[in-house]
């Protein structure tokens, strides 16, 4: 799949917070790397918005369909990080433009089902070998380094709403 790449080379990608009832969130670690650990994400296809895009990875990777979550927000606009030189890739889009980093519009879900409807494996291609729940500020500390900016970034902004649900706690 192509994804979209901005004129600035940045990818334009959707970041998936999904917070159980306790106020942790789903942490999941990406297949071959047992110290790569980050949020659900994904790239926007052509002619997809970031809310169709945000359905479509979260199927193709936690498993969970729209019924299975609540979206209680999202970034007010778009949260950039580059990537490494080393990591750049080209080309990525039809126009050839290479791949500097991500352009990010976050949401943060509430799980409204059973957890045990999360499955890593339910679209034959897993980006994930495992998950567990996590305080709500611990990726900040967790995630790759040139990707801390922008958890910080997304959990701060989404923070005060994560406040005001009743039930959930940080």
């Amino acid at each position: 799949m192509t994804g979209i790449i901005d004129e600035q080379g940045f990818r334009l990608n959707v970041g998936i917070i999904l917070i159980g009832d306790d106020g942790r969130v789903f942490w999941g670690r990406r297949i071959g790397n047992r110290d790569a650990w980050q949020f659900p994400q994904g790239g926007l296809l052509p002619g997809e918005t970031p809310e169709q895009a945000l359905y479509r990875e979260l199927e193709e990777e936690v498993g969970l369909t729209e019924s299975d979550v609540q979206v209680l927000a999202s970034t007010q606009g778009w949260l950039s990080y580059r990537l490494p030189r080393r990591f750049w890739r080209r080309p990525e889009d039809a126009l050839g433009r290479q791949c500097i980093g991500q352009r990010q519009k976050w949401f943060l879900l509430r799980l409204m089902s059973d957890e045990e409807r999360i499955d890593l494996a339910r679209s034959g291609t897993p980006e994930f070998q495992a998950w567990r729940w996590v305080n709500y500020w611990y990726p900040i500390r967790k995630v790759v380094h040139f990707k801390r900016g922008v958890y910080a970034r997304a959990l701060k902004e989404l923070a005060p709403v994560v406040q005001r649900q009743a039930s959930l706690k940080l």
